[in-house]
């Protein structure tokens, strides 16, 4: 479950929840036409019009490409984006510069390690250069957003470089190229709709692309914030999404 607690927690509330379930490794054109259909399924099956839409880093890019050009568009009400490379990574423009063999050889033991984890057509080094900058920028173009879709999105960053050791080494090289990250990307990276800032966490560790989607299933503090930018549990964080988007009649 890459959402950990969360989709449990909204379903408490009475909403209606379903996965992508795309492959996480993926191209995004790939993952947009399955996406697309899985929406057909949802909407017949619950007999609906519309789906708000929650995406999580790349899947942000997955579905803004479906809406865009797999005729979907008048099916989505809203698209919240969680650390989505909308605008592309400068370290990652910096890294695709290194030599061509070892990007390749990268892409496939990532390909490898995906196709465990269950992915049937990972293409690790095709997606490597769908977060440059230059790349996103081209992407955007094509892109833009529907009007009547609601997007929104947000950022996160980690405090320190030991707030998550899964992060750790990709959170130093993006703090010395670009600044404060989430481990990946920086809020610059994220910017897209409505964006509604920084967050990050009540405690020394901050928020990491990992946090993001609960993949540890426990709060981080018992005690809530007092500040609106800082989350103590993040199935907090996405009730609040769902209340909000809920309070503005999607």
């Amino acid at each position: 479950n890459y959402w950990g607690r969360i989709p449990k927690k909204l379903k408490e509330n009475g909403n209606i929840i379903y996965y992508g379930e795309q492959e996480a490794n993926a191209t995004i054109e790939s993952n947009a036409v399955y996406l697309a259909k899985k929406i057909n399924y949802i909407l017949e099956k619950e007999n609906v019009e519309k789906v708000n839409v929650i995406a999580h880093s790349k899947g942000g890019l997955d579905i803004r490409y479906a809406i865009c050009k797999c005729g979907i568009a008048d099916k989505i009400a809203s698209v919240t984006t969680i650390a989505t490379p909308h605008n592309g990574s400068k370290t990652m423009d910096i890294l695709l510069k290194l030599p061509e063999m070892w990007i390749r050889g990268t892409g496939k033991i990532l390909d490898f390690c995906m196709r465990i984890c269950g992915d049937k057509e990972p293409n690790s080094y095709e997606v490597f250069h769908c977060f440059s900058t230059k790349f996103m920028k081209e992407f955007n173009k094509e892109n833009q957003n529907v009007e009547g879709i609601y997007y929104q999105s947000y950022a996160f960053i980690m405090k320190s470089l030991f707030s998550d050791m899964l992060m750790f080494f990709p959170h130093l090289v993006v703090k010395v190229l670009e600044g404060d990250n989430d481990g990946l990307l920086t809020p610059e990276a994220v910017r897209w709709g409505e964006y509604q800032g920084v967050f990050t966490g009540t405690t020394r560790r901050g928020i990491s692309h990992c946090d993001e989607v609960d993949i540890r299933r426990k709060r981080f503090c018992k005690k809530p914030s007092k500040r609106t930018n800082e989350i103590s549990d993040m199935t907090y964080f996405y009730e609040n999404i769902v209340e909000e988007l809920a309070g503005k009649g999607f």
